[in-house]
């Protein structure tokens, strides 16, 4: 059963049962009120529904209220990072979920997983025999959670099979009470929680019909170890919120209580195709069979070659999701997980001695989605996302040839937090990948330090930041933020292009990632008009015009018709930068009166729109987001890739 089938076959077998089929969310977490302590991603299938599972109603397409969901939800989770390369661990995952809000609880949700697990013609087909199941053994903040035992013992008789001894005493069976860190889910401080109760399969012996355990009843000891050793697979997991949680601390039931169950697609699929790892799935098996094709130092013999495979395989799956819902690689939040997963995904590339090609598995990965998330195919035929990908792996690739040297440099003696920081100001290096390589090389990383020099850096920056556009930019010695300094004059000059007299600047702020620009028009920008003005920007840059300078007394300067803020406090001398063509060997006022753009600045920018191109002339001014910043103002995010 491939994978597409059983996501099929979930989706449906709930369906059937009255539940409401909905889409995937966003990875990208809601900002929307009444979303509890949301995360930069959405780390769990349950995440996006939390209002919900708090009491909210929820609305189908009718406008009916709806009490039962079912969904294949897109996840992404950092926190197991340094586990990809495993058989089980992802980043990217699926899950597949059903829910009741405030409807079925414990015996319904029970019953219809054991159902859609086992049953040949609705479900997986999976050998009963096989399943283990656990519950929560109770704590200070909930009690031993019996009633799910008893429906287990229930179920399991009535399907004939022996759920075991006295399972409190320990002996043999196959219900199993285990604590809190394994059977309890909340997300987070704050928000709905209860016990949950898991099932596992035994994957430890195919040709054994009750598995590798003689009559398939385990004591508590062997279950354990099982499970340690991956001989049994969790595969699905019911979760009964019954509480609400507040700083940390349960404040009491929730007055509807709520069924979030589901399982993870990818280790579904493993025990469905009779394999140990995820990566031998058809969910990963095309990606990681390029990766070989393409690695000049694939060792099918090396564990060393398999993690790394893995791990490009991971990550770049995972970064095609991301960018797919709007993400893009930048130092900060969503934007800096997404540059981590790329350059890991670099680094071990590398160690398999494969070419700078990755935006060839980006496509791999976009053939094989496209049916299931028509997003991951997004804009210029799926070409941008692989084009953002191609970007800044040639970024960083250019860190990695003089931040390499620098480390091996470094990398006699342990390494201070004071040149770990040089590493990451001067030479672009991931406090990251620095640990990772002095880990190969036995070495060590001060960390603490490198926290201190950091923080150092941050409030420098932030003082920095208050001098923008005052006589100074804050790192003005970045050749990114003189590019989006530069761009923000054309953008600025382009929206009055487009929309007229009434856009007038409001604020800007800039980074080596992005352009932030503020400024004042009363209504959205279309579609059309936001390509407009990327096409404007566009053919400026291709252009190739200088940028120049003239400085003038402030009443002659105001006469010239360059923008600046209206109400700022100015010198008696202005310096106002153009984008242009230039006449002679130095600007004149005539070059200032016939230029494109022209403002009130004090610098500094690039000499020539043909350096906002890029190192090889191929990046684009594109439009990432306009929305409204305040009344009757609004606010676009735009980059250069």
């Amino acid at each position: 059963m491939n994978s597409s089938d059983i996501r099929s076959r979930f989706l449906a077998f709930f369906e059937k049962r009255g539940h409401t089929v909905i889409p995937s969310a966003s990875l990208v977490t809601s900002d929307e009120k009444g979303v509890t302590n949301p995360t930069l991603f959405n780390t769990a299938g349950m995440q996006p529904l939390i209002p919900f599972l708090l009491g909210k109603p929820f609305h189908g397409a009718n406008g009916i209220e709806v009490t039962r969901l079912v969904d294949a939800q897109k996840c992404v989770r950092t926190i197991d990072i340094d586990d990809i390369g495993d058989k089980t661990h992802a980043t990217f995952f699926e899950m597949l979920g059903n829910w009741s809000l405030g409807d079925y609880f414990k015996k319904e949700a029970i019953e219809w997983s054991f159902e859609f697990l086992t049953d040949k013609k609705e479900g997986l087909g999976l050998d009963p025999n096989r399943l283990y199941v656990s519950v929560f053994e109770g704590d200070k903040n909930a009690p031993r959670d019996e009633e799910a035992a008893g429906i287990w013992r229930e179920v399991f008789k009535k399907n004939r099979i022996d759920p075991g001894g006295n399972t409190q005493s320990g002996e043999a069976g196959r219900i199993f009470y285990l604590s809190a860190d394994k059977n309890w889910w909340e997300a987070g401080e704050n928000g709905p929680c209860g016990p949950d109760t898991e099932m596992f399969y035994d994957i430890s012996s195919s040709d054994m019909p009750q598995g590798h355990f003689s009559g398939g009843l385990l004591t508590h000891e062997e279950y354990v170890k099982a499970d340690d050793a991956r001989q049994v697979l969790e595969v699905w997991n019911d979760v009964f919120m019954q509480y609400e949680k507040k700083d940390g601390k349960i404040i009491g039931k929730l007055p509807k209580p709520s069924v979030d169950t589901g399982a993870g697609l990818e280790r579904l699929t493993a025990t469905l195709q009779g394999v140990d790892n995820i990566y031998d799935t058809d969910l990963l098996k095309p990606v990681m069979d390029k990766i070989k094709e393409l690695s000049k130092n694939w060792d099918s013999g090396s564990v060393e070659s398999l993690k790394s495979a893995r791990i490009v395989a991971d990550h770049i799956k995972a970064a095609v999701f991301m960018i797919a819902d709007g993400v893009t690689p930048s130092n900060t939040d969503r934007g800096y997980v997404l540059r981590k997963l790329i350059r890991r995904a670099i680094r071990h590339s590398d160690i398999l001695g494969m070419p700078p090609v990755l935006e060839k598995l980006v496509n791999v990965i976009q053939v094989q989605y496209q049916s299931i998330y028509p997003n991951v195919i997004n804009k210029d035929n799926g070409k941008e996302i692989q084009k953002i990908i191609q970007a800044e792996e040639s970024k960083f690739r250019e860190t990695l040839k003089h931040g390499l040297k620098e480390f091996e440099r470094l990398a006699t003696k342990n390494i201070s937090g004071h040149d770990a920081f040089s590493l990451f100001s001067s030479y672009g290096f991931p406090v990251e990948l620095t640990i990772e390589l002095a880990k190969e090389k036995g070495i060590s990383v001060d960390l603490k330090e490198f926290e201190s020099e950091f923080k150092k850096h941050q409030e420098l920056s932030r003082s920095g930041a208050e001098q923008k556009f005052k006589g100074g930019l804050a790192d003005a010695n970045d050749p990114m933020v003189l590019r989006y300094h530069t761009a923000t004059h054309l953008l600025h000059q382009a929206l009055f292009d487009v929309l007229g007299e009434g856009v007038g600047q409001k604020g800007s702020n800039i980074t080596a990632e992005r352009l932030r620009f503020d400024f004042s028009y009363g209504a959205k920008m279309t579609d059309e008009q936001k390509k407009k003005v990327e096409d404007i920007i566009n053919e400026k840059i291709a252009e190739k015009l200088p940028m120049s300078q003239i400085i003038m007394p402030k009443a002659e300067a105001e006469k010239t018709g360059a923008r600046h803020f209206f109400g700022e406090k100015y010198g008696e001398e202005i310096s106002i930068y153009f984008i242009g063509p230039v006449a002679g060997a130095m600007p004149t006022k005539s070059d200032l009166a016939n230029a494109y753009s022209k403002e009130f600045c004090g610098g500094p920018h690039v000499n020539n729109t043909s350096e906002l191109a890029g190192p090889e002339g191929k990046w684009k001014f594109k439009i990432q987001k306009e929305e409204a910043s305040s009344q009757g103002v609004r606010r676009i995010k735009a980059v250069l890739y």
